[in-house]
C-alpha cells in the first residue's frame, strides 16, 4: 500500500458494467519527501501519475491510500472488474 495525492478524474464515455459506482481517480504517488512538503503551493511531486479505482469518494488535493496489482483486486467479487490500482 502506498500514499498518493489526487489530482484529478478520468472521465469514461461508456464505462465497463463492473466499474459502475465509482470513479477513476489520478493519482500521483508521494515518496517521504512529498509527504515532508505537503502543503506548499510551490512544491509539484515528481513521480508519475497512474490511475486508481475510487469508490469512496475521494476528492481533488486529497491525499489517499492505494494498493496495486492482484491486492488492488481482491475486495471485489466474483474478481471480473478490469481494475489495478
Amino acid at each position: 500500500m502506498r500514499l498518493g495525492l489526487t489530482i484529478g478524474t478520468v472521465t469514461l464515455v461508456e464505462p465497463h458494467p463492473t466499474v459502475r459506482g465509482g470513479v477513476f481517480r489520478v493519482v500521483v504517488p508521494l515518496s517521504s519527501a512529498d509527504l515532508a512538503r505537503h502543503g506548499d503551493p510551490r512544491h509539484v511531486p515528481s513521480a508519475e501519475a497512474l490511475v486508481a479505482w475510487d469508490d469512496l469518494g475521494s476528492g481533488d488535493g486529497q491525499i489517499v491510500a492505494f494498493s496495486e496489482g492482484g491486492e488492488a483486486a481482491q475486495p471485489f467479487r466474483p474478481l471480473d472488474k478490469p481494475i489495478d490500482a
